[in-house]
């Protein structure tokens, strides 16, 4: 069978687009040069000629402010860099993810203590923990009993905990969901 062959998802943007240049719409900005000195405020097309001597770019950098902020620097290597971050933090980010543990009514002993040490594994590793009991036929009639050993449950693991979301019991399954502090 022959494999299809997918183009790759084009990235989005990583970077916010600054206006440069002649997209400058403002008539006068603020001028920064490319040492961090502060000009002060200039028309824009002489800011643009005078970035042009010093062969760089005139990007405005906060376009909200009155007047618009503008700085004199390589707006290619500038993009270059700032994309370059923006992956290196994306690369070290870590999310939690959410790990389940699905208990039985009548868990008792080794299986309570294999799924809590499993728990632990998950909470040491940064994961949240989401814990069920799934409640089948007459065991419905019994919710208390199955909130009691989920709270053994949770008081068996042996380290700091946070509950993000209480024990509660809806229809026939009874969840909490549980965090590392």
């Amino acid at each position: 069978m022959q494999r299809r062959y997918r183009k790759p998802k084009p990235q989005k943007d990583l970077i916010k687009k600054f206006r440069f240049n002649e997209k400058i719409r403002a008539p006068k900005v603020f001028l920064i040069d490319q040492d961090d000195n502060k000009i002060g405020i200039m028309d824009t097309t002489e800011a643009i000629i005078k970035a042009q001597t010093m062969e760089m770019d005139l990007v405005e950098v906060a376009p909200k402010a009155e007047p618009p902020v503008a700085k004199i620097m390589d707006y290619g290597q500038y993009k270059y860099e700032t994309e370059k971050k923006i992956r290196k933090a994306k690369a070290h980010q870590k999310t939690a993810e959410l790990k389940a543990i699905r208990l039985s009514f009548r868990i008792k002993g080794k299986d309570l203590e294999t799924k809590a040490n499993q728990a632990i594994k998950f909470l040491e590793d940064g994961h949240q923990v989401k814990i069920d009991i799934i409640l089948k036929g007459r065991e419905k009639a019994h919710k208390p009993i199955a909130i009691e050993n989920m709270q053994k449950f949770i008081d068996g693991i042996k380290i700091n905990l946070k509950i993000l979301q209480p024990i509660t019991a809806q229809d026939g399954q009874i969840s909490t969901t549980i965090t590392k502090t």
